[in-house]
């Protein structure tokens, strides 16, 4: 449990680490200016939109879902050796899930971003009507 622990504090760690590098441009907190006139850097290969979204979604699915499955893998045949249809059932279960809550969540994403735009343009034409 403790190596456990202690891999996946110092991924989430190391995650933290080339995040700040990446929006600072150096490794010690400098702020690099080139890039935007206010000093800021667009990330490279930053993409935005649905498809952009659904490619980070799915490849966090896909990875996640492979992740968990080499960690129920290892704890069968490392600690439990627990007998009948376990894997299989542990393989299946965890893809349902994946399959049921991908969509419910992709269609409250675009509930929520149809609605947000909505509000911003309900806002704009208001600020337009006002002197």
């Amino acid at each position: 449990m403790l190596a456990g622990y202690l891999l996946i504090m110092t991924a989430l760690g190391a995650g933290l680490y080339f995040l700040i590098r990446s929006k600072t441009g150096s490794p010690r907190g400098g702020s690099r200016t080139a890039g935007r006139p206010d000093g800021t850097c667009p990330a490279a290969g930053l993409r935005r939109g649905w498809l952009a979204l659904a490619r980070h979604v799915t490849g966090t699915a896909v990875g996640g879902y492979l992740l968990l499955m080499a960690v129920v893998i290892a704890y069968y045949y490392g600690v439990a050796q627990v007998a009948g249809d376990f894997i299989t059932s542990a393989f299946t279960g965890t893809a349902m899930l994946i399959a049921i809550a991908l969509p419910l969540w992709g269609a409250a994403s675009w509930l929520t971003e149809r609605r947000r735009q909505r509000a911003s343009h309900d806002a704009g034409e208001r600020e337009a009507r006002s002197p």
